[in-house]
């Protein structure tokens, strides 16, 4: 189990998203909550805040980009095998519709094959209250298993 799925599972989703924006602040802009880790999975929360927002007044597209980044690394690292190493490589993203309200953002890397090194596909959806998918994200994450 990764040290992050681990820690997760101790401190749960609240302190833990707490852990992560200290370890690496640029997530702190966005207040993110993990409610669900596991191998294959990952979801958070991202409150609205006005300081997210862009000039329609909506969820500005890079506080997307950023829980996208969020929920698709801690999937990563709580799916690969145990002392693999992983770095997200490129992200590719669409923005299809106004993001009001709270957000809602899962990675699903189920059917990915965590068990080899190299490059792989980690896909995004991002959901508003309704439930409507208003940007989603495919990440690249580089692998490298344990020597």
């Amino acid at each position: 189990m990764s040290q992050a799925l681990a820690m997760f599972n101790s401190v749960g989703g609240a302190h833990f998203s707490q852990m992560v924006c200290t370890m690496a602040p640029y997530f702190s802009t966005i207040n993110p909550e993990l409610t669900a880790l596991q191998p294959g999975r990952a979801e958070a929360v991202v409150p609205f805040r006005k300081e997210i927002t862009n000039h329609l007044g909506t969820v500005h597209a890079i506080a997307l980009c950023n829980v996208a980044e969020f929920v698709g690394g801690l999937m990563t690292d709580a799916s690969i095998p145990s002392g693999a190493r992983w770095i997200p490589k490129g992200m590719t993203v669409a923005y299809l519709a106004k993001a009001r309200g709270d957000v809602r953002a899962v990675a699903d890397g189920g059917q990915v094959d965590w068990s080899t090194s190299g490059d792989k596909e980690v896909d995004v959806i991002v959901t508003d209250p309704e439930g409507q998918v208003v940007f989603t994200a495919r990440i690249t994450m580089n692998v490298k298993l344990a020597d």
